[in-house]
């Protein structure tokens, strides 16, 4: 009599996949790692993660990965936020600020102010506690420039900001003007295809369209917007209004007129709505023969002419959105700006400090008390780029003044 036939299962390839090993400390995270590259499939991806937590894995917390390489000094705050930065990218100039800051461009900008704030500091306290050791103290004169040269790298760092936040946000720019002066034409023309509806009807556009596009490489919402006029028709109305409350909420207007016309009473009311905006003006229809109006605008310093129809001007007026909002100049990227509302409100608390010690100089204030001033002028720079240690500061006095000799 035959043994029974004991039925088992083979398991069964599902892909084929390449594992590489990293040994610490020259991994992201400075441990151990072990990486698998499988192809794209979600299914497969999912069952080689359920095969690992079975083999007694767990899967990572939210950028545990990053905060790994923090902690273990592989990376700084600054570094570890740019990573988060080109995750979220939406263009290709943001991802290559995102690159730049993750390579610490801007911690290599700021360490040397960080160093004379250091250096300051550690001389303050030589001459306090080592005193009977004949180090000299420093005059209040050479006190206060030292504080003015560590005060302005900070303080045209913090100018980049402006920059810096349109760089990471984008900004939103409307498009405004009465009706028929070829709006919705313009806002295809720099959406580059048809997404608004265009007619040679008067008040076609009843509702805000929107659409977001890189200029320059900055993402910007373009929102174009119900013609304004005096309007009976209930609709058209809600559009003028939603039209009026675009215009206040944008970052950036462009108020566009019919070259071909003169100007009428809408148009200057319209203009009025803009004074103390930042506004770009575009005198549109430029192809048409009795385009001679609107050669300037009081207020403004030169009109773009531009022509949706034939596509003259765009280019111009693309360089201009990029002039209004600071991005026709690249140096500042290169050498490392603030993108980062944290990083931005941490500068200028350094900054205020920096201006309380320089009062507490001019008031003849006692060296111990004008420390805390320098000391809440580091602490924020810590918290931009990673703790400066006590060890720092008296690493530093004995080498510099080789106490004890």
């Amino acid at each position: 009599m035959s043994a029974p036939h004991e039925s088992f299962s083979i398991p069964q390839r599902i892909d084929e996949v390449v594992v590489t090993y990293f040994a610490k400390p020259h991994s992201y995270t400075t441990d151990d790692i072990v990486e698998i590259a499988a192809h794209g499939s979600p299914v497969v991806l999912r069952h080689i993660v359920e095969l690992c937590i079975a083999a007694g894995a767990r899967l990572a917390e939210p950028g545990e990965f990053t905060m790994r390489a923090f902690l273990n000094g592989r990376i700084d705050l600054t570094q570890a936020e740019a990573v988060r930065d080109l995750i979220d990218s939406q263009t290709l100039y943001q991802a290559k600020i995102a690159a730049q800051q993750l390579e610490g461009a801007l911690s290599r900008r700021l360490q040397p102010v960080k160093q004379k704030l250091v250096e300051l500091i550690a001389v303050l306290e030589a001459g306090i506690d080592f005193a009977e050791d004949d180090v000299s103290i420093l005059p209040d004169p050479a006190i206060h420039e030292r504080i003015a040269a560590i005060r302005e790298p900070l303080t045209e760092l913090a100018a980049t900001f402006a920059y810096g936040k349109i760089v990471h946000q984008g900004l939103t720019l409307a498009i405004v003007g009465r009706t028929n002066v070829g709006k919705s034409s313009l806002f295809n023309r720099l959406v580059e295809r048809e997404r608004a509806i265009v007619t040679a009807t008067p008040g076609t556009t009843r509702d805000l369209v929107s659409e977001t596009v890189s200029i320059g490489g900055i993402p910007i919402q373009l929102v174009d917007t119900a013609g304004i006029r005096q309007s009976l028709d209930e609709a058209e109305s809600i559009g003028i209004r939603k039209s009026m409350e675009a215009l206040a909420d944008a970052d950036l207007v462009l108020v566009v007129l019919d070259a071909s016309r003169p100007e009428n009473s809408e148009d200057g009311e319209l203009l009025r709505h803009t004074q103390g905006r930042p506004t770009i003006v575009v005198a549109n229809k430029c192809d048409l023969a009795a385009s001679g109006h609107w050669a300037v605008v009081s207020g403004q310093s030169s009109i773009v002419r531009t022509s949706a129809l034939t596509g003259e001007g765009i280019l111009e007026l693309r360089a201009e959105i990029l002039r209004h909002i600071g991005g026709d100049t690249g140096a500042q990227a290169e050498a490392g700006f603030l993108t980062n509302v944290r990083h931005q409100s941490l500068v200028q608390e350094s900054i205020a400090a920096l201006k309380a010690a320089a009062h507490a100089v001019a008031a003849k204030v006692p060296h111990e008390m004008l420390l805390l001033d320098l000391y809440s002028a580091l602490r924020p720079l810590d918290a931009v780029t990673g703790a400066t240690t006590t060890d720092d500061i008296l690493n530093l006095i004995f080498s510099t003044f080789c106490i004890g000799k």
